[in-house]
């Protein structure tokens, strides 16, 4: 192959969107268009038929991810009109043999999806040699999300085999363009394109990256910055979309109205009213963080109030969860500080010093631990555990990302119904 080309991977589930996003995403520049397997799927070969009649002289990749009955998949695909269609690197040599045989015969390639592969440069050799046209360097969407890239996989296997190499996971304008640096012939795109509100500019913007590619090198984020910064970009909605619609918090009310924060936990046990380990948090927290408080669901006495907000400010705090009652609310207001509350009252309780610091607690409907991510804003609150931290963040970035294609296409004049095919899908 001689330029690199840009091929969009559309995977939909509805294909009147999906053809629709194909139309917009070849005006800016897209060559290859992709039959998804989520869309292939969901309606069959009629995505690979109407792709191929919608856009001739266009390649039509049918993502097959051929495992099993190479012949056989590989002739459908064809039949309906792919050029391409793709098969699991990782299937038996038996069924890659059988479907590069059924490519020759139906004058169809055939292009190799490492995924999941356990030796990505070995398996490459291999499959160039059973006649393999095209090996796929590509990480997986669950992959991605926990920090796994493309454009590394694709470095590791460059220099193993001559056929073209394309390369596929979570690619945008940047890192296409290291991935061409990188020795990709084609630049697999999904997301940054067919969940834009600008298809034909984003698909443009990849374009013009890997065609002029300027590569700056990779810089290594500190990860609890990664992970805020994510999370400060997207709603607490999408996060708890992220995470299957749990992590919820029930009950609170943001005291400061539309404010957002992210931060890791600092956990505190304390007992109606009682504020003096919620005070002492503050000093015990570093900047960033979110005190949380089980105030023993206690509505009838505060444990903070806005002293105690000034002082978070001056600690450079993220904010503050009550599993109970604030007051001086008006002060707090003033400050627009991320305070969030089950409840007003003015009456404050004693500094007894009972409780914990730190210990795992109870709070709003959902247990916490220290370290573990608190993200609000006007909707509310969502729990996420330490652990999945960095993996929620990238998921519910994704959900944010798909949002806001479908906040273009309802301003359009759909309606939200009619873009997800909502009868379609309801359970049976």
């Amino acid at each position: 192959m001689n330029a690199p080309v840009l091929h969009v991977a559309l995977d939909l589930q509805e294909l009147d969107r999906a053809v629709r996003i194909a139309h917009e995403a070849v005006e800016g520049g897209a060559e290859w268009i992709e039959a998804g397997t989520p869309l292939i799927k969901s309606v069959g070969m009629e995505a690979v038929r109407r792709l191929h009649d919608e856009f001739p002289g266009h390649e039509i990749v049918a993502d097959m991810k051929v495992a099993d009955t190479g012949t056989i998949e590989v002739e459908m695909a064809a039949k309906s009109g792919a050029t391409v269609v793709c098969i699991l690197a990782d299937a038996d040599d038996a069924v890659i043999r059988e479907a590069v045989r059924a490519a020759r015969l139906y004058g169809v390639r055939t292009m190799a999806d490492l995924l999941n592969v356990a030796d990505p440069v070995g398996r490459s050799k291999e499959l160039e040699a059973m006649g393999v046209d095209i090996i796929n360097a590509h990480v997986g969407i669950d992959q991605q999300m926990i920090g796994l890239d493309s454009v590394s996989l694709l470095a590791a296997i460059a220099d193993a085999v001559t056929i073209p190499l394309a390369v596929a996971g979570g690619l945008d304008a940047v890192t296409a363009a290291q991935a061409v640096a990188a020795g990709a012939d084609i630049v697999i795109v999904g997301g940054t394109i067919i969940r834009s509100d600008d298809v034909t500019g984003a698909a443009r913007g990849i374009v013009e990256a890997i065609e002029h590619p300027s590569v700056r090198p990779k810089e290594k984020p500190d990860p609890t910055e990664e992970i805020r910064h994510l999370f400060l970009s997207v709603s607490a909605p999408n996060v708890t979309d992220a995470m299957h619609r749990t992590g919820a918090m029930t009950g609170l009310v943001s005291l400061c109205g539309r404010v957002k924060m992210a931060g890791p936990a600092v956990t505190v046990q304390t007992f109606g009213g009682d504020w003096a380990k919620p005070v002492e948090a503050i000093d015990v927290a570093q900047p960033g963080e979110v005190i949380v408080i089980d105030n023993s669901s206690a509505v009838d006495v505060a444990p903070w109030g806005e002293l105690a907000t000034l002082s978070c400010i001056n600690r450079g705090l993220a904010g503050v969860v009550i599993d109970g009652a604030a007051r001086d609310v008006d002060d707090i207001k003033k400050t627009g500080f991320p305070v969030y509350a089950t409840a007003t009252c003015p009456n404050a309780g004693e500094p007894k010093g009972f409780g914990e610091i730190g210990a795992r607690i109870q709070c709003c409907g959902q247990e916490v631990h220290a370290g573990d991510w608190i993200v609000g804003d006007e909707s509310g609150v969502v729990v996420v555990p330490k652990a999945r931290a960095y993996e929620v963040a990238r998921r519910a970035v994704e959900v944010a990302k798909t949002e806001k294609r479908i906040r273009e296409e309802i301003r359009r004049g759909d309606t939200l119904a009619s873009l997800t095919e909502l009868l379609k899908w309801e359970k049976r």
